[in-house]
């Protein structure tokens, strides 16, 4: 079946809605799985050494701060996410190389894009919860996201 959002909100009402302001960049336009959540500020290394890692159908939800400031996703992590058989990445910050990025096999959704790339300090937190736009992202709890938005319930659906 498909993922589509508002049928989701009214066949599972329990779930939680983000609050709007992300974007739909990848060439999968909508996606759902598992949680992986990465945080970090303007660097990306978790994110580089997990999309790396097989994905086996997760969504890594990065919590970047809400930065706008450089890009947390380039067109070769994205790639190198696809190939590894993630579902997706829900950025909390910006992406770049979008050109690209909306031709590949994975569902990306983020705040902004911006040119410049992050440094690599090897700083960060896998698998912690993080909070932004209204909603805890728990790993090991699930989330679906389309052009209508995301959601995330606490079990897998059957979407």
């Amino acid at each position: 079946m498909a993922i589509v959002t508002p049928d989701i909100c009214d066949d599972y009402p329990e779930v939680t809605v983000v609050e709007p302001g992300f974007r739909n960049y990848g060439g999968v336009p909508a996606f759902g799985g598992e949680i992986v959540t990465v945080k970090c500020h303007e660097d990306n290394s978790i994110v580089k050494e997990q999309v790396a890692k097989p994905g086996e159908g997760r969504v890594m939800v990065v919590d970047g701060g809400g930065s706008r400031r450089a890009a947390l996703l380039g067109d070769m992590l994205a790639e190198k996410a696809a190939g590894n058989g993630w579902a997706g990445l829900i950025i909390y910050g910006c992406i770049r190389d979008v050109d690209v990025i909306n031709e590949t096999g994975i569902g990306v959704q983020a705040l902004a894009t911006h040119p410049r790339k992050t440094e690599k300090r090897g700083v960060g937190d896998l698998n912690v919860p993080v909070t932004f736009h209204g909603v805890t992202f728990q790993p090991g709890h699930y989330v679906y996201a389309d052009n209508n938005g995301i959601v995330v319930s606490e079990k897998a659906l059957s979407v």
